[in-house]
C-alpha cells in the first residue's frame, strides 16, 4: 500500500500528534471516570486519523507488465495530401491503412489500449478500415491539443503519428512540446516525381491609384531538370503576361518580378500559374493568387522647406501632378519688421490654418499626414516639442519621413535632436564611407546592390536598364558629408566624394511603425532640366520615394486581414482602434460585417485582444465557406461618438495550402517528434515500436492502481466511528 498524496514523515508525525492532542483536549475537562474519558478520546482520535489517511489517498498497485491500462493513440493524417500516389505505387492513405491493420494493431494491441484517431480539420475516432483522405487541411497543432484533452487523467505511453509531414497550422512544434512522446512514421516519398509548383506570389504595397506594383513570383520544378518553367500572369482572370524562367538545376527555384498597374478604385486579384507537365504528380499546386488592395484615399504629404529655391518648385510640381498625392507646402521666407519668421503656405483650406506658424501646432494636426518632407531645414527651426512629435509621427503613427538638401546636414544639422535616431545615417559622425561596385564620379549617382532591388530606385522594368538610366543622369550640384548607415538601414545609392571615395547619397530604414529616408544631394532638379523632355527619371524617383514612405501609414481605425486564408479555416480579422492622436482606444465598441463573394452579408462577433501590446486591438474570427474575395467593414464608436470606420478585402483560396510542397517532409516530422521527446520511426523499426513505447512509460504507470479509500466501506467506517462516539456521549450524559 502507498499514498497517492504523500507528505514528509515529519508532517505526518505532526498530524498524528495534533490529532491525539485534539482528541484528548476534547474530554480532558469533562467529569468522567478515566475509562470513559479514554474510550471517547480514542474514538475521536481514530476518526481524525481515518480522515487524515483518506485525504492522503491510500492506494494499492498490482503489477501489469502488459500495460493494458496505458493508452497509445494512433493519429492518422486524413487530409487531401494523403491521396497522393507515391507510397510504393499506392496512395499514402492506403499505405497508412495497411500499416495500421497489418502491423501496428497486432503488435501494439496486446500490450496497450490502442485507439485509432483521424485528424484533418478536427480530431475524431476512426475505423482503420474506412480511412479516407478528404479533409481540407491538416491541423496537427489542433490534433495534438485535442489528444491531450481527450486523455486527460489517463496514462499515455506515447502517440504514434502517421503523416506525410504536412501541417497547415505551422505551429505543431509548439503543441508537441506539451504532448506525450510522439513516434512519427513518415508516409510517402521524400523525392517526388514530376511536379511544378508556384511557391509564392508577393505583392508590394499599393498606396495610390495608378501606381505600379511589383509582383515577386517564385516557382520550382522537380523531376524536370532545367526545362524552362512557363509563368502565366492573370489579372482578375484575364491573361496579361507570360515569362519563361530557366532553373539553374533540378529543384532550384526561379524568381521573376512582374510589374502591374491595377485598375483604379478596386482590389485586383493576380494569379500566376504554370502549365502541368505530362504525368505531373500534383497539379493542384501549379497556381497561386494574391490580392492587391485598393487604396482607400489619396496620401497626404507635408513639405516643409527652410528657404525658397529651385528644388522646392520642381519637387512640388512633380508630386502635385500625381493625382494620388495631396501636397501641403510650407516655405520659410524670412523675417517681418518685428523679427518674426514668415512663411509661404500652400495647402488645402481645411489644413492651412494649422500651418500658419510654419509647422502643425500639435500631434493631431501633424498626424493627418502620411509623409513628412523636411527640405534644407536646420535643427533650430523647430522646437523640441515639434521634433518629438515628428519622431512619434514615424515611430507611433507609422508615417514616412524624408530629409533632403545639404543645408539639413550642415553643422550637424538634426544631430542631437529627437529625430537623430529616426534617420538611417549617423549624423554625429559625418565621415561615412560605404562600399560600391565601382567608384562613382564626383556628385554622380551610383546604385548599390540594395538599391538595384529597392522599389524607390526602379526607373525601368529591367535592373540593367535601371542602372544605365541612373548612370546617365547629370551630376548633382553637391552632396553633403554624412555618416555611415545605422544597423538595419540600407544605402540605396552612393556618390563620389573627394578622391572618388563612395559616400552615402540615398539611405532608408524602418523606425517603429514607419519609414525614414535621407537624400544627401543638392539640386536634383538638374535631372529634369538637363535631360531630354521625354526622360521622366526625376518624376519617377521622387514619386516612388513618397509612395514608399507613405505606404506604412495607416488610418486611426484600420483592419488587418490574414494572408493565405482557405475555405473552412477560421480567419482572424484584427481591428486596430486609435484616436486622432493615434492613442489606443481599448474601450471602443467595434461592429464588423463581412460580405461574401456572392453578396451575402453577416455580422461577426468581436472580442478584445489580450497581451502587453493589445490595447486598442480587437479581433473577429470568421470562417469563410467558399473561395473568393470577401469585403470586411468595421464601424467604431465610443459611447455616442463615432471614432471612424475602415474597410478591407480578403482573398480566400488563393493557394492550395494543403498541396504546398507535396513531398514527404521528414524534417518536419522529426522536429515535431523531438520536441515531444519522441523520435522518427522507419517502417523497418515497427517491430520494436512496442518496446520503445514501453520504455517511455514510468514503472508506476505500468501497473493497475486502485484507491483503497474510494468505496462505500470507507464512508461507512467514518459514519460508524462518529455514531459510536455520539451514542456513548448520550448514554453517559454528555451533550
Amino acid at each position: 500500500m502507498s499514498f497517492a498524496n504523500p507528505i514528509p514523515w515529519w508532517a505526518l508525525a505532526a498530524l498524528v500528534v495534533s490529532a491525539a492532542a485534539v482528541a484528548w483536549l476534547a474530554y480532558s475537562r469533562r467529569r468522567l471516570d478515566p475509562t470513559r474519558r479514554f474510550t471517547l478520546s480514542a474514538l475521536r482520535f481514530v476518526t481524525l486519523l481515518a480522515l487524515v489517511a483518506f485525504l492522503l489517498r491510500p492506494v494499492t498497485s498490482t503489477p501489469d507488465d502488459g500495460g493494458s491500462g496505458v493508452v497509445v493513440p494512433l493519429l492518422v493524417d486524413t487530409s487531401r495530401s494523403m491521396s497522393i500516389e507515391d507510397a510504393g505505387g499506392a496512395r499514402r492513405i492506403d499505405r497508412a491503412r495497411q500499416l495500421i491493420v497489418e502491423r501496428l494493431l497486432p503488435s501494439l494491441g496486446s500490450r496497450f489500449a490502442v485507439e485509432v484517431l483521424s485528424f484533418g480539420e478536427t480530431l475524431a475516432a476512426a475505423d482503420p478500415r474506412q480511412l479516407s483522405s478528404s479533409a481540407r487541411q491538416s491541423d496537427l497543432e489542433g490534433a495534438l491539443t485535442a489528444v491531450r484533452t481527450r486523455y486527460q487523467g489517463r496514462p499515455i505511453a506515447g502517440i504514434v503519428l502517421l503523416s506525410d509531414g504536412g501541417d497547415t497550422s505551422n505551429r505543431a512544434e509548439r503543441a508537441a512540446a506539451e504532448a506525450p512522446p510522439i513516434m512519427a512514421i513518415g508516409i510517402g516519398a521524400p523525392v517526388a516525381g514530376k511536379d511544378r509548383e508556384v511557391l509564392s506570389v508577393a505583392a508590394a504595397d499599393r498606396t495610390l491609384d495608378d501606381a505600379r506594383v511589383d509582383l515577386e513570383v517564385s516557382a520550382v520544378a522537380h523531376g524536370l531538370g532545367t526545362t524552362p518553367i512557363e509563368l502565366r500572369l492573370f489579372e482578375n482572370g484575364r491573361p496579361i503576361d507570360v515569362r519563361r524562367a530557366t532553373p539553374a538545376g533540378d529543384g532550384t527555384p526561379v524568381r521573376e518580378v512582374f510589374q502591374v498597374t491595377p485598375a483604379r478604385g478596386a482590389p485586383a486579384v493576380y494569379t500566376v500559374e504554370t502549365p502541368a507537365a505530362p504525368g505531373e504528380l500534383v497539379p493542384e499546386n501549379n497556381a497561386r493568387s494574391v490580392l492587391v488592395q485598393a487604396p482607400t484615399r489619396s496620401r497626404r504629404v507635408l513639405l516643409v522647406e527652410g528657404a525658397p529655391g529651385f528644388e522646392h518648385s520642381f519637387l512640388r510640381r512633380a508630386w502635385a501632378s500625381d493625382s494620388g498625392l495631396e501636397i501641403d507646402a510650407v516655405v520659410k521666407k524670412g523675417r517681418d519688421d518685428q523679427g518674426s519668421d514668415t512663411y509661404y503656405v500652400q495647402a488645402a483650406r481645411s489644413r492651412s490654418d494649422n500651418l500658419a506658424g510654419g509647422y502643425p501646432p500639435n500631434r493631431e494636426a501633424l498626424f493627418v499626414y502620411d509623409a513628412l518632407v523636411l527640405a534644407n531645414v536646420e535643427g533650430h527651426q523647430f522646437t523640441r516639442v515639434q521634433l518629438e512629435a515628428a519622431r512619434s509621427f514615424v515611430g507611433q503613427r507609422g508615417g514616412g519621413l524624408l530629409v533632403l538638401g545639404t543645408r539639413s546636414f550642415l553643422s550637424r544639422g538634426l544631430a542631437d535632436t529627437p529625430l537623430e535616431e529616426v534617420l538611417p545615417l549617423d549624423l554625429s559622425d559625418q565621415g561615412g564611407v560605404v562600399s560600391a561596385a565601382a567608384p562613382p564620379g564626383p556628385n554622380r549617382v551610383s546604385l548599390t546592390a540594395a538599391g538595384e532591388a529597392h522599389p524607390v530606385m526602379q526607373l525601368a522594368p529591367a535592373s540593367g536598364e535601371t542602372r544605365r538610366r541612373w548612370d546617365a543622369l547629370p551630376a548633382l550640384a553637391s552632396v553633403a558629408t554624412v555618416g555611415g548607415p545605422r544597423p538595419g538601414a540600407s544605402v540605396l545609392a552612393v556618390s563620389g566624394g573627394p578622391g572618388g571615395t563612395p559616400r552615402p547619397l540615398v539611405a532608408v530604414q524602418r523606425f517603429g511603425e514607419g519609414r525614414a529616408m535621407i537624400f544627401a544631394g543638392e539640386a536634383s532638379w538638374r535631372w529634369r532640366m538637363m535631360m531630354p523632355t521625354a526622360d521622366r527619371s526625376f518624376e519617377t524617383f521622387w514619386r516612388q520615394a513618397l509612395r514608399w514612405l507613405a505606404s506604412s501609414a495607416t488610418d486611426p481605425v484600420h483592419i488587418v486581414v490574414p494572408q493565405g486564408s482557405a475555405p473552412g479555416i477560421a480567419a482572424p480579422l484584427r481591428i486596430v482602434v486609435r484616436n486622432a492622436a493615434f492613442e489606443p482606444q481599448p474601450g471602443a465598441a467595434v461592429a464588423v460585417r463581412v460580405t461574401a463573394p456572392d453578396g451575402r452579408s453577416e455580422s461577426v462577433s468581436v472580442i478584445t485582444e489580450t497581451g502587453a501590446d493589445a490595447a486598442g486591438r480587437f479581433v473577429a474570427e470568421y470562417r469563410p465557406s467558399v473561395a473568393g474575395v470577401y469585403r470586411i467593414t468595421a464601424d467604431v464608436t465610443n459611447g455616442t461618438t463615432g471614432l471612424g470606420s475602415a474597410s478591407a478585402s480578403m482573398l480566400v483560396g488563393g493557394a492550395d495550402v494543403e498541396m504546398t510542397d507535396p513531398r514527404l517532409n521528414r524534417q518536419a516530422l522529426e522536429r515535431v517528434a523531438l520536441a515531444s521527446g519522441g523520435r522518427l520511426v522507419g517502417e523497418d523499426q515497427l517491430g520494436t515500436l512496442g518496446d520503445m513505447l514501453k520504455a517511455l512509460v514510468p514503472a508506476a504507470q505500468l501497473s493497475v492502481r486502485r484507491d483503497l479509500w474510494h468505496n462505500v466501506w470507507s464512508f461507512a467506517a467514518i459514519l460508524a466511528l462518529l455514531a459510536a462516539e455520539w451514542v456513548l456521549r448520550r448514554r453517559w450524559g454528555l451533550r
